[in-house]
């Protein structure tokens, strides 16, 4: 049995170990907002988070997961509320056929407050994303235009 979190919630899978990740999260979890464009790690659409970074789950062996905290698109908010990120694209044209949005939506979860507003910094970021219908201007923008969550204060 391999044991990790998904989306803050404690999963064990027993299955093949080499089985992978994103088939995992499909078709044993149910959580089909991850995509799969090529199945070889080279369009982003399968980004998902391991540990707080971007991982292509297309590459991944289950048996990898032991003991990590894996985040999907489905963390980022729900239909009846969508997170700040999520609403931006909706707000500024980021996704149009959506195939490739929840793996830029994982990757642009995570960037760092300094790319805020800095559009290069921002396409440098999504570089490993293929989009083939938005010419990527309007992801650039809602990523730029999408608000930033405020520090978390810390209690002493």
């Amino acid at each position: 049995m391999i044991s990790f979190t998904v989306n803050g919630r404690k999963r064990a899978y027993k299955g093949p170990p080499f089985k992978r990740l994103i088939d995992v999260l499909r078709e044993d979890f149910g959580l089909t907002g991850t995509k799969e464009g090529c199945g070889e790690g080279e369009c982003g659409a399968c980004t998902v988070l391991v540990d707080r970074k971007p991982v292509t789950s297309c590459l991944v062996p289950v048996c990898q997961m032991e003991g990590r905290r894996i985040e999907t698109v489905e963390s980022l908010g729900r239909e009846q509320r969508l997170g700040p990120l999520q609403s931006s694209f909706l707000e500024h044209g980021g996704a149009q056929c959506g195939f490739c949005t929840p793996g830029v939506l994982m990757t642009a979860s995570v960037l760092p407050k300094s790319t805020a507003g800095d559009p290069l910094a921002i396409r440098r970021a999504l570089s490993g994303h293929l989009c083939r219908c938005t010419g990527y201007q309007t992801i650039v923008e809602s990523v730029a235009k999408a608000p930033r969550p405020k520090p978390r204060s810390r209690k002493r």
